[in-house]
């Protein structure tokens, strides 16, 4: 399956090289001023990945009956105890001016008759502070007028369809990516600093809402590199994705419950009230597994927006034109839906300035494990997390990147590495051999790493990852990062005996003191767990 090693084609340098062109990766870029920055993106620019897909909105208490410490509070809250306070504390008070600052670059957000941004309120929040763009496409605006910003700065170019394959490391430190670009040339980025702004690990789920592209690649990456991660068992499912067949799963944003849509079961009978105090505002996790149950035991659940105040379409259109598509009016009745994988708390460990436990190696957005979400994300804080960590990034970068390598010994290195690299690294090329395995990898996920886990299913998991499948963990671009991303994943799963936030155990259904506390991986190798701190990154 894997052809001859890497051998570039192309040497480009920069003094930043950055992964990946959402929210985190583009604010990354823009504040890294007087840098020489390239962005690499496997899509088209602008155009892929998990932000521009973000409806619901991002959060922060731009209210005046609000305050980042009750924001902080909520996000605490719903974090089950594994969030770093102080992180926290500092996400929700920079919240504010993050916010500020994109509605400087032309991010146009909505606003009531008086002018003042329109904010909504999702689960876990006590407060409205979800602001919101073209009522549910607030990821695409953000992404339009932050991407609109790149474009027009000198210091910034765009090396976009190029799948980054692995990271060279020199003497411990990064030095550069090995990349090939559509059209096969393999391309060797030599780079005083990398930063990972890949995304996420959804597509190695079966019924997911996020895009195939965002298939693990930074997370692997990083672990071949020998980077801390963290909190990987983490992974939350959305409770509301439509109930059709394929991927992504359209997604039916939870401010659609937080505008008082209810959810329903087949004979129009509501039954979150019986789940939790907060009905379909409760905690994400608790509402997934709610509607998880249900469609185990034979049941159907549905979405019904039929009594919400004013205009759905109007406030929705995004939701209404999904739904629509797909034969159904979220209008006129209730529409069915389903959980499915939608995002990652876990990922590359990194101290307050994103920076990673290996020298040369940075990370932001949800590739990065920072602290804020510890076991279970408050909904609409992913966004306000890369804004807040993708300026932090930029910044530390401004003034402090390293001398770049010297692009001959940068190839030197990778000559000594021999990576082999197959000849369909993108999985949309894959023979029917390759895309078997993936799918087997989305469907083992999915029956045993999912909302509910047991002992029995995670052990069935990492035979069939690590002895059927018998995939290489380099080589193979997309295809070997999802196996190793998947491999990890089910290891810290098993690792954690307890139920907690958004990982549940039915063999260990409670929360224990015990486990408070990350998972820590170097590599494929779980470290004592220990509290994450910036010391512990390494620094």
């Amino acid at each position: 399956m894997t052809g001859e090693a890497f051998r570039p084609d192309e040497l480009r340098t920069a003094d930043v090289v950055v992964l990946g062109a959402g929210v985190a990766g583009l604010s990354t870029a823009l504040h890294s001023r007087g840098r020489d920055v390239v962005i690499v993106t496997k899509t088209a620019f602008a155009e892929g990945g998990s932000s521009v897909h973000a409806q619901g909105g991002v959060a922060a208490a731009l209210a005046g009956d609000d305050s980042p410490e009750q924001h902080a509070v909520d996000t605490i809250a719903a974090g089950a105890g594994l969030c770093d306070p102080e992180v926290v504390r500092r996400v929700t008070a920079d919240g504010p001016a993050r916010i500020r600052e994109l509605l400087k670059l032309g991010t146009r957000l909505d606003r009531r008759s008086d002018g003042s941004l329109a904010l909504g309120r999702e689960a876990a929040h006590r407060r409205h502070r979800v602001a919101h763009a073209a009522g549910d496409a607030t990821g695409s605006e953000m992404v339009r007028a932050l991407s609109e910003g790149v474009r027009t700065a000198e210091n910034i170019r765009i090396d976009q369809r190029v799948l980054a394959l692995e990271l060279v490391l020199d003497r411990g430190a990064v030095v550069g990516v090995m990349a090939v670009d559509r059209r096969g040339c393999r391309i060797l980025y030599v780079a005083s600093e990398v930063v990972l702004a890949a995304g996420g690990v959804g597509a190695l789920w079966r019924h997911t809402t996020n895009p195939s592209e965002v298939s693990g690649d930074g997370l692997a990456m990083a672990i071949r590199a020998g980077a801390r991660v963290a909190d990987l068992e983490f992974v939350q499912f959305h409770p509301t994705a439509l109930a059709v067949d394929g991927a992504p799963m359209p997604l039916l944003t939870e401010a659609l419950r937080g505008e008082g849509a209810v959810l329903v079961d087949r004979v129009g009978k509501r039954f979150m009230k019986e789940e939790h105090p907060d009905a379909e505002l409760a905690p994400r996790d608790i509402v997934a597994r709610a509607i998880w149950r249900r469609l185990r035991d034979g049941g159907e659940v549905f979405l019904d927006a039929t009594k919400l105040a004013g205009s759905v379409e109007e406030r929705f259109p995004t939701v209404v034109g999904l739904c629509r598509d797909r034969g159904f009016d979220l209008q006129s009745g209730p529409v069915p839906v389903a959980p499915a994988a939608h995002y990652h708390m876990g990922g590359v460990v990194v101290d307050g300035d994103g920076r990673s436990s290996v020298q040369g190696l940075w990370a932001c957005g949800e590739v990065a494990r920072t602290g804020l979400h510890g076991a279970n994300r408050l909904a609409s804080n992913s966004l306000l997390e890369a804004l807040v960590y993708g300026a932090a990034v930029g910044e530390a970068l401004a003034t402090r990147c390293r001398s770049v390598v010297h692009p001959v010994r940068a190839r030197d290195v990778v000559n000594r590495l021999a990576v082999p690299v197959t000849e369909r690294p993108w999985l949309v090329d894959a023979s029917d051999n390759e895309a078997g395995l993936a799918r087997k990898i989305r469907d083992v996920m999915w029956e045993h790493v999912g909302l509910e886990r047991g002992a029995a299913g995670l052990q069935r998991a990492a035979a069939d990852l690590a002895v059927r499948a018998k995939l290489p963990d380099r080589g193979l671009g997309e295809l070997g990062n999802m196996a190793l991303a998947a491999r990890v994943v089910v290891r810290a799963a098993a690792a954690r005996t307890e139920s907690r936030g958004a990982h549940w155990r039915s063999d260990f259904p409670w929360p224990q003191a015990c486990w408070l506390q990350p998972l820590v991986f170097q590599g494929e190798t779980m470290l004592s767990p220990h509290p994450v701190t910036a010391a512990a990154v390494g620094r």
